[in-house]
């Protein structure tokens, strides 16, 4: 199987041909939330149907599990102070786990209204939380409690990071999905998993609201899950078939091939330039010739 497909040449500039794609871990239901911690070159990764959160540790290849059970944790990342933000499926809520290990709510509720199941987050350098909260860890038992949605609709929310207030960020999605930030934090990309499966961008304005709402991209293999950005704008996305490399212009310009469903993707590694994958059942890395954005 071909490991790449080059639909524009300008994607031969960032991946190295003779590069091996690393099988690091298997035996996952769902393999999901890759986050990368610099400071202890390791990595955690949700299993959510097996209602825990696992870890690579970079240094010796070591898999052990990082939090058992996990609320069917789904999306993870890492916030500017190097702690973990977590949305859970089973709690329905965005938590914080600080250095001490002790774990903070961030956000389980809406005007007084239970969410959904969150599914995945960033951290803004304002300190502000942007998650999305789909249904997906309501609608059956495998990935969370089967139950009923409190709020009537599937949005994107922000959360103040002094104040804990919590406000509805974007709507009129079907299921959204993964989101981040273009390197400058002036644009928001998110996905929608559901209809019409593609990519909104939208502008940040100063005070943290989204305008001027447009589609960034259409997906041609599934459906858009996580996705991350690189330094100089380029998305790179989870589909059915691999991860798909779009241009800051939404041109598609090639795919690194991934031989089962991918869910999610994170840049780490010493140098940000190795990509980090979950598809299924399974852990992936690959180094490329680019280097992640910075979040910190």
């Amino acid at each position: 199987m071909a490991l790449y497909d080059f639909i524009d040449p300008a994607f031969h500039k960032l991946v190295i041909r003779h590069a091996q794609l690393e099988k690091l871990a298997s035996g996952c239901r769902w393999a999901e939330g890759p986050a990368y911690f610099p400071g202890g070159r390791y990595l955690v990764w949700s299993d959510i149907p097996n209602n825990r959160i696992m870890r690579y540790d970079e240094t010796d290849d070591s898999i052990g599990v990082f939090r058992s059970p996990s609320d069917y944790a789904n999306g993870n990342t890492v916030d500017r102070k190097g702690r973990l933000v977590s949305c859970e499926h089973g709690a329905r809520r965005v938590t914080r786990t600080g250095h001490d290990g002790r774990v903070t709510v961030i956000a389980d509720k809406f005007e007084g209204k239970r969410l959904n199941s969150p599914n995945d987050v960033v951290v803004h350098s304002d300190s502000s939380i942007w998650f999305t909260d789909p249904p997906y860890g309501i609608l059956v038992d495998y990935e969370g409690h089967r139950g009923n949605s409190e709020i009537g609709r599937n949005l994107v929310f922000r959360v103040d990071g002094r104040t804990g207030d919590i406000r509805i960020a974007a709507d009129g999605f079907d299921k959204p999905n993964g989101l981040a930030f273009s390197p400058d934090e002036k644009t928001l990309y998110i996905a929608d998993s559901g209809e019409p499966k593609n990519m909104r961008a939208f502008d940040v304005t100063a005070d943290g609201r989204l305008k001027n709402e447009r589609v960034f991209a259409t997906c041609t293999a599934g459906r858009f899950d996580g996705f991350r950005v690189d330094e100089d704008g380029r998305i790179w996305a989870s589909t059915d078939d691999g991860i798909h490399c779009y241009l800051p212009n939404g041109q598609l310009i090639g795919k690194i091939l991934i031989p089962e469903i991918v869910s999610n993707v994170v840049f780490g590694g010493f140098k940000r330039n190795r990509l980090f994958i979950t598809a299924t059942t399974s852990l992936y890395a690959i180094y490329l010739l680019v280097n992640g954005a910075k979040t910190f």
